[in-house]
Parts: structure tokens; C-alpha cells; sequence
């Protein structure tokens, strides 16, 4: 449940217009009162007899009894109480102690005896209604509002948890802007999946992500299909920007434009400008991206995991202020990544990326140029192009994502110790999206490997069991029990076969990152140790077909010569 305070404002008779009226898109229905402070105001919405003035001059009687020069310019309070998306839909009584128990909670109207001032809450829609005050009491004074948003929420989890609602994580005024009811009717008559807000947001979210400056992110937006304008200093300077749809119009059949700062805090020019000049200052600006061509796609997502790897460390040790730069980072890596992938893990992808959104950002401050090598990945990753869904460029998405969940769980873990309630709940929604995406991408060469490793030979099978004991001894039986162990034997003889100490690398793989969050252990070691050895993520092609039976035959043939002949 989500209160929404507003308490500046100056003319009841308009506010109530709006509330009583069809609203901007003509999105109300069936506007009636619920409650008032006296159970018995007057409702436009019901009653025939009664006018808007009726009830405007019922609230305002206690402002109008005041001496002019002692009325306040700003004498309405106003909010609207919104249940969650998914929860049962609230009769009028129970809408009507909501209304009593938030202007108690806020000082509007505390009960028990105390003065209070003059309110009404109006529903216009199942999900929710308004409530309008009058801020000055039967007595003349002014209420105790101080603080009312603060206390509206702080009720309205109370509310929840009696009424059996989804709970709502508190916030920190680090989110962003919530689309109004307005743009959601709009969106659903326009048919869209999510608001045009929200649709921009994603859409410049994705144009910042590892955008080397403000040419190649204007750049972007561009070639997105977007409206841009831009706000220049009479020095020339640039000052801002914003953005768009074009069928996005107003009632004059203009298009309605969002600055990028009312689309989400980090999205205003002087915050994105803070991610080029520390770039900038920690090495000289983003690389170069790879040359275009047919392993691009493969090549970035390769990085993208060893980048994800190493920035793992961080986040469990760092400072807060670099952790807090490779959280936001890690953000602009996923929505590259949604943006490049094959359609079928495409949608989990883009998901993880909206609801890590919220994760990126909290009041710790980022001190951003650490965070370089994950931005070089996601410049790296739109760079590289759209991936295929099979083949190398699959099996690598699949290589990269498991990399992406335990760096997200990891950041997940590190909101939660910071008491960032709502970030850790986006951080582990993220995470569980990116699970069903990699199981979707791992399907085809995790099966490729399982078979490859059900055809080793049996003394080969013997010597990486060996393996696993030696390098995990506590993790070993586990392993060994999985259905994915086969790929795993597989993994440890193509490594073998590179010419890597199996034992020593799957030791070292295993060790820098706790692995409880897995499903399965081994799918885990294998997409870490053919990063870590160099393999090719996909073993069902020419080349790599070849390289296996090379690896096989050399590990059969040895084993052939440490069988002891018969005389």
C-alpha cells in the first residue's frame, strides 16, 4: 500500500473537480465518498442534490472563519493511498478505515478527543482513493502534519500486514518516479506493455550503457526511434536533455516530453557525465570495442563473465563508495546484455535488467572510475552485437550469466547489510529472473557435455573423480552425486588436455566465491573453469568437436599405457 503526500495545495474546489471529474483520459469511475471527519459530509458522487461547492464549502469552513491575513496561502493537504499491483481488490468500509487510520497517523485528524481538522476521501478506482484535508483545525490552529508522508507510510505497513496485502518494502527516495495513474490508463489504451515513462527510461538506460560520451549517447538515442531535445547555455554549453515517444502525444497532439532526470535520478546529464570524466580519469576513456565479425558476440560475453568475476571480490570486500560504482555498473552490463541476446532468453534478460534498476541506486555515493572493466563490458556487449542462441555465442551468454547471478546475489547481500530494503528485494528479483534465463541459455551445451562426459572412458572417469576429491574435499561427494557431474568430468579433461593442472584450477575456481546459492554445483565449476582455461563454451562445433576427440584420444591412449599388459 502506497501513500502519496502532496500538501501544498491552494484551492480545494480543484482538487476536488479533478477527483469527482472523468480525470485526464477519462480513466474515473463511480467517484464517491467513503469516509469523512464526521461520517456525514455531503457526496457529489452520490447525491443528486449536491454540488462540488457544498462539499468544498463544508471543508474550507474552518480557513474561511479565519481573518484573512491569518489564512494560509497553502491550506490543502492532499494524498492518494494506492494497494499494489495483485492485491484483493479493498471494499468501500475497508477503504474508509484506511482513510481514518492515515489521517490519524499523519496528524490531520488525530482522534481521541484532539482537535482536529476538516477531510474527505473520495474513491474513483478499485485500486485507490484521495483524501483531501484542510489544514487548519476546528480550533483555528494548524495540525501536527510535520513529517505526514514519513507517518503515512509507516501506517500503511501496519495497514498491509492486518489487511493481508502485499507488503511493501520501505523506500529510501532513491527510486524512481513512479508513473501516475494517468500514464498507466494512457499506456493500457495505447496498448503498451509499460507506460511511456517507463519506456524511455528503459530506452536511455540502455543508450548510456557503456556510451564512451554525448555523442555516441545522443547518438544512441537517435537510432532508438527517439525525440531528443536538448537545453544549451547561452555560452553553448549543453545543460540537459530530454526524450520522447514519437506517438506519445498530448491532448494538442504534442509529444510529451520527460527530462532525464524525471525519469530516474541517475539519468539526468550531470549524473551520466560523471561515468565519462572518471573513465576518463582511471585510464584515458573506454577501450575501443572488438572488431565486428562473427565471434564478437562470443569475445564480449567472454569478457563480460571475467569482468562479473573479478568485480565479485570487490563487492564482498570493497569500500562502499567502489561497491556502490560496481553496483550501478552492473546494472548498464545487463541492460547490454538484454539488449544483444537471442530471443529466447531475451525476455528473462530484460526483466533481470528492470528490476535491477531499482539496485543501482542508493545514497551511497559512487565514486565511479573503478567500476571501469564492467562498462567496458557493457560497451563491449552492444558493440559485439545481437548473439546467436546456439553455438558459441549461446553457450557464452550462458557462461556470462552465471557470472551475472552471483555478482547480483552478491550485491543483493551487500544492500541487505546496508539496510537498503527495497534494493535488496530488486536485487534478488533480478537474480531469480537471470536463473531462468541461464537455464534457458545452458540447456543445449550443458547436454552437449553431459554426453561427452557419459562416453569418457572409465579410467579418465576415475582420475577426475580423483580430481574433485583432491581439490574440494567438503564439496566432493555432492559434486560427485549431481546430475551434471558428467559435464563437469568432461570440463576437467578438456582442461587437462590444454594443458592445465585440473586439480590446481578447479581448487582456485571454487575457492574465491561461495557457491550455496547454486542449484547445481557443478554447472557452476564447469562455466568457471572453461572461463578461467580458455575453452570453448560450445563443444558441439567443427573446431571444437575436433579439439575434443583430440583431448579424448590423448587421455585414453594414456590411460591405455598405464594399463598393465597381459603376458
Amino acid at each position: 500500500m502506497i501513500p502519496s503526500v502532496n500538501p501544498s495545495g491552494d484551492r480545494t474546489i480543484g482538487l476536488l473537480a479533478y477527483l469527482y471529474g472523468p480525470g485526464k483520459h477519462e480513466e474515473h469511475t463511480d467517484p464517491h465518498l467513503v469516509a469523512s471527519f464526521d461520517g456525514m459530509a455531503p457526496d457529489p458522487g452520490r447525491d443528486p442534490d449536491v454540488t462540488l461547492k457544498d462539499l468544498q464549502q463544508l471543508l474550507d469552513q474552518p480557513v474561511q472563519a479565519l481573518p484573512k491575513h491569518a489564512r494560509p496561502a497553502k491550506h490543502v493537504w492532499h494524498t492518494s493511498v494506492r494497494t499494489a499491483p495483485g492485491d484483493r481488490t479493498l471494499s468501500d468500509a475497508e477503504w474508509a478505515e484506511v482513510a481514518r487510520r492515515i489521517v490519524a497517523a499523519t496528524g490531520i485528524d488525530p482522534g481521541e478527543g484532539q482537535p482536529g481538522c476538516r477531510w474527505a476521501a473520495v474513491r474513483h478506482a478499485d485500486d485507490h482513493i484521495h483524501i483531501v484535508a484542510t489544514l487548519v483545525r476546528e480550533d483555528g490552529s494548524r495540525p501536527d502534519d510535520f513529517r505526514s508522508g514519513k507517518r503515512a507510510q509507516a501506517e500503511a505497513r501496519l495497514i498491509e500486514k492486518e489487511f493481508g496485502l502485499l507488503r511493501v518494502v520501505p523506500g529510501d527516495g532513491t527510486a524512481a518516479q513512479r508513473p501516475t495513474s494517468a500514464e498507466r490508463h494512457k499506456g493500457a489504451q495505447q496498448g503498451r506493455e509499460r507506460t511511456a515513462r517507463e519506456e524511455l527510461r528503459e530506452t536511455v538506460r540502455r543508450a548510456v550503457a557503456g556510451a564512451a560520451g554525448e555523442e555516441e549517447f545522443f547518438d544512441r538515442l537517435a537510432a532508438a526511434g527517439l525525440l531528443v531535445r536538448t537545453r544549451v547555455a547561452p555560452s553553448g554549453d549543453l545543460l540537459g536533455y530530454k526524450v520522447a515517444l514519437p506517438d506519445d502525444r498530448n491532448a494538442q497532439g504534442e509529444p510529451v516530453f520527460y527530462p532525464g532526470a524525471r525519469l530516474a535520478p541517475d539519468l539526468s546529464l550531470p549524473r551520466i557525465r560523471e561515468r565519462w570524466s572518471a573513465d576518463a580519469q582511471a585510464g584515458g576513456g573506454l577501450g575501443s570495442p572488438p572488431p565486428a565479425g562473427p565471434t564478437a558476440p562470443s569475445a564480449a560475453r567472454r569478457r563480460t563473465a571475467r569482468a562479473a568475476w573479478e568485480a565479485l571480490l570487490v563487492v564482498d570486500q570493497g569500500e562502499d563508495a567502489v561497491v556502490a560504482a560496481y553496483v550501478a555498473s552492473t546494472g548498464e552490463v545487463l541492460d547490454a546484455l538484454a539488449k544483444t541476446s537471442a530471443a529466447h532468453t531475451r525476455h528473462e534478460l530484460r526483466e533481470a535488467a528492470w528490476a535491477y534498476e531499482r539496485a543501482s541506486r542508493s545514497h551511497v555515493r559512487a565514486v565511479r572510475g573503478h567500476d571501469r572493466a564492467l562498462r567496458q563490458a557493457a560497451r563491449d556487449l552492444v558493440h559485439g552485437g545481437p548473439a546467436l542462441g546456439r553455438g558459441e555465442d549461446g553457450a557464452t551468454t550462458a557462461m556470462a550469466i552465471d557470472m551475472l547471478f552471483f555478482l547480483i546475489v552478491a550485491a543483493a547481500h551487500w544492500h541487505a547489510r546496508k539496510g537498503h530494503a527495497q534494493q535488496a528485494e530488486a536485487a534478488q528479483r533480478a537474480a531469480e529472473h537471470l536463473r531462468a534465463a541461464y537455464r534457458t541459455a545452458a540447456q543445449q551445451p550443458l547436454a552437449a557435455l553431459h554426453q561427452r562426459g557419459r562416453r569418457l572412458a572409465r579410467p579418465l572417469l576415475r582420475r577426475q573423480s580423483a580430481v574433485v576429491r583432491e581439490a574440494i574435499p567438503e564439496l566432493a561427494e555432492q559434486v560427485l552425486a549431481e546430475p551434471g557431474w558428467p559435464a563437469l568430468a568432461a570440463t576437467l579433461a578438456d582442461a587437462e588436455a590444454a594443458g592445465h593442472d585440473p586439480a590446481a584450477l578447479l581448487a582456485e575456481v571454487s575457492g574465491r566465491r561461495e557457491l550455496g546459492t547454486a542449484d547445481s554445483l557443478s554447472d557452476v565449476l564447469v562455466w568457471r573453469l572453461r572461463r578461467a582455461a580458455d575453452l570453448p563454451a560450445d563443444t558441439t562445433s567443427a573446431s571444437s568437436a575436433a579439439a575434443v576427440r583430440d583431448s579424448s584420444t590423448g587421455a585414453a591412449s594414456e590411460a591405455e599405457r598405464a594399463r598393465p599388459r597381459r603376458r
